[in-house]
Parts: structure tokens; sequence; C-alpha cells
């Protein structure tokens, strides 16, 4: 087994242990010779590296470890580079969450007028070091986790050509469903998954070739976590659980409206206990709280499409990836999130069976939005900026988009020079 060298750009982050314990997990499928992590707070990479050797260490895995603030360092001298950054940190996500709530929108981290805030900010910075990639290390593979997964991967693969797939955890949800209800393990599991990142559906469910049963299809629902089971009979499919911000709209208004804290704001006073914990030099393996930090099924998915790019093994996979004709109604060089083919040539989209029709005119719209998104992003347009809002379902009405976009945009300067020039 050749042995690969994998970069994480953004290692401070606390799902990095997810990765190593995988890594653990998987040493019969891949040897990673060399782990280099990078990340741009001094602080939290050190501490990261220290867990890290002591965690490895725990699982008696050899590799080569190495640690900087340089991040062409980190993409030179490797096979794989995961990257999973968060510009502007989660004081950026409370604002992204509480902005838009001023004019009763719903502020969330990766969909709406928060969504599309976080997407202002980072697809141009996921965009330079794609380039950086492509400059420097040309047959390396980029494989990102940085969200919104989807509008990030349309910005690169419209503007480099490096080699990239972006993942996200919940294309593993109808296994996890049929885990759950069943014991069945996701090998055994196949799936038809139409539409975009964090708006999507499952259907064409199989188990060993078989179609599932209208049973096996009402106990799955039952598993759809924030999903009222009676929506997703109505869909036929299984949803995304971000599908209720925009069917369940004024439940989730509401529910946000009425909560102490935003998710960023717990999320923010979960990872100053993580790093507590990765600080501690007696802590030798991924600590219980982690797991309430979310992100499941991360590490398997980005390390099991490295293993198939590696060993060239074809592995079925959920990737968001260039529509070429698999979406018939939708752009060639628009991004959706579909099922997927990967091996060492990179992630091939599956050919549908059928599409569920009653919900093209949102993925449409949604989709509409997402390219505007990348648009306004790259340009450091106003105007396509204002375009995109006013084409987002859960925004569309001007006089709320217009001041809406002028506060996001102030909150967000330090981190969008393009427009402020």
């Amino acid at each position: 087994m050749k042995a690969i060298r994998v970069a994480i750009i953004g290692a401070g982050s606390v799902y990095t242990p997810e990765l190593l314990d995988m890594m653990g997990q998987m040493r019969g499928d891949i040897q990673i010779g060399s782990l280099c992590l990078m990340d741009t707070d001094p602080a939290r990479l050190s501490i990261m590296t220290g867990f890290t050797r002591r965690f490895l260490d725990a699982l008696d895995y050899k590799t080569e470890l190495s640690q900087t603030a340089d991040r062409l360092e980190a993409i030179k001298n490797a096979d794989f580079i995961i990257t999973q950054i968060r510009v502007g940190g989660n004081a950026a996500r409370v604002n992204d969450e509480k902005i838009p709530m001023k004019y009763g929108l719903l502020g969330q981290e990766t969909t709406g007028a928060g969504g599309f805030a976080k997407a202002l900010r980072t697809a141009p910075v996921m965009v330079d070091i794609a380039r950086d990639v492509e400059q420097y290390n040309p047959g390396a593979w980029v494989i990102n986790y940085t969200n919104p997964t989807g509008i990030v991967a349309e910005a690169v693969t419209k503007h480099t050509k490096a080699s990239f797939i972006s993942l996200c955890g919940g294309g593993r949800h109808p296994g996890n469903m049929l885990y759950k209800a069943y014991g069945i393990e996701h090998s055994r599991v196949r799936y038809d998954f139409f539409g975009l990142n964090h708006f999507n559906f499952s259907y064409n469910i199989t188990i060993d070739g078989r179609p599932i049963t209208d049973e096996e299809f009402e106990k799955m629902a039952e598993y759809v976590g924030g999903v009222n089971p009676e929506l997703t009979r109505v869909f036929g499919a299984i949803p995304s659980l971000y599908v209720p911000y925009f069917y369940n709209k004024n439940e989730r208004f509401r529910h946000a409206a009425e909560s102490e804290k935003t998710r960023g704001e717990v999320v923010q006073g979960l990872e100053r206990e993580l790093y507590e914990l990765y600080a501690d030099p007696d802590l030798r393996t991924k600590p219980e709280l982690l797991s309430k930090r979310g992100g499941g099924d991360y590490a398997e998915m980005a390390l099991g499409v490295i293993s198939a790019i590696a060993n060239n093994r074809d592995t079925f996979a959920v990737c968001n990836v260039s529509n070429n004709g698999a979406i018939p109604f939708l752009p060639t060089d628009a991004v959706v999130e579909t099922a997927c083919m990967v091996n060492a040539s990179g992630a091939r989209p599956l050919t549908f069976k059928s599409l569920p029709g009653h919900v093209w005119g949102m993925v449409c719209a949604v989709k509409n939005y997402e390219s505007l998104t990348v648009e306004a992003a790259m340009g450091g347009s106003r105007v396509k900026a204002l375009q995109a809002l006013l084409a987002h379902p859960l925004v569309m009405d001007y006089d709320l988009a217009a001041p809406l976009l002028e506060e996001l945009l102030n909150a967000n300067q330090q981190y969008l020079p393009r427009f402020f020039s």
C-alpha cells in the first residue's frame, strides 16, 4: 500500500480529531505517511498539534506529523488537501444568524440571508486556495468540507481547474436512517440523490439491490431528525435536514426567535470547552463532548473519497460536482449535490431513474440564488448580491433585501474587500 501525504487547511477546527479517529479505523484501506496541520490561528494550531501527537500515539498510528501557518508549504507537499475553514470564525456566524432576524427572516449558517453572508466571505478565499493548488501542486486533490459547500464548489469549479470534490455529511443520511431503524450497513444501501447542498431528496432507495418496502420507508421517515414525518411522506422521498427551513419556515423562525442563544453562540461555548480539553496533556482520545458539535459522517466521507481516489476503487458517495447534464433543467456548469461513483478520475454523477417533479421549482430557485451569489462574491457586485437575495425563496422582498444587504456587507466589511475597494 502506497503511503499518501495529507494536509489539513483549517486544522484548528474542532473536527480534526474526527479525521484522526477515522485514520485509525481505515488504516487497512489507506496509509497516511505524512500529515501536515495548517491553520492561521497559532494558539489553536499549537494545541491541536499537541493533541494530534498524543491521539495518534494512542492509536499506534505511525505518520510524519508537521504543523505550519504557511498555506503554500502545506499545499506543495500534499497528495490530498482537506479544507475545513471558517472565514470570520463563529463571531461572524452569530452575526449571520442575528442580523436577518431583525428583518423577520431566518438567520442560519448555510441557507437564507445568513448562509448568503457566509458564502460572500468564504467563496473568494476558497478560490484562492484552489488557485494555489492549481499553480503549485496541480496533481493534488482538494477534498472540501468548508460551508456552504455547494456554493464553494461552484465558485472553485468555475474559476479554477483544481481537482476538487466538495462533500457534506448529509449525503449519508438515508444510510444512517436505515442503520438506526434496522441495523443495515451503509455498504448495502444505494439511492438516487437529487438537489443541492442542504436542499436535496433521496429516493429509489434499495437494500442489496431490492427496493425498500412501504413499511421500511415509513420507519425511515420517523428517523429524519427535525423533519415532520408527515412532510417526508408527502414528498415520498427522504429530505435533507435543512428542508424544513423552506417548508416549515414559520415554525423554524419562531423556534429561533424564542431561543435564548443562537446555534452559533452555543457552538462558541462548546468550542471553548473542547479546546480546554484538547490542551490537557493527559487527553489522548476523542472527547465525548465532540458529539454535541454536530457534523456527523464528516471524517468517514472525506477519507472514504480519498481512499477511492488513491486506490482507484469505485466507491459510491454523494458529492457536490458540476451538473454536466445530470439534472437536465439546470445549467451544465451549475454545481449539484448528487450520488456519484468516485475513483482515481474523480467523482462522476450517476444516472437518475426519475426526478421528483414536485420540487423542481424550488431546486431551480435555490440554484439560481447560489449561482448569483458566486457571481456577487467573486465580482464584488452589490447589484448581483441584491439579485441573489431577491432570488432566494427565504427572502424575495426588495424592501427587506436592500437594507439587509447593506447591513450584512457593513458587518462583514473586513472580510469583503471586493465590495469596498
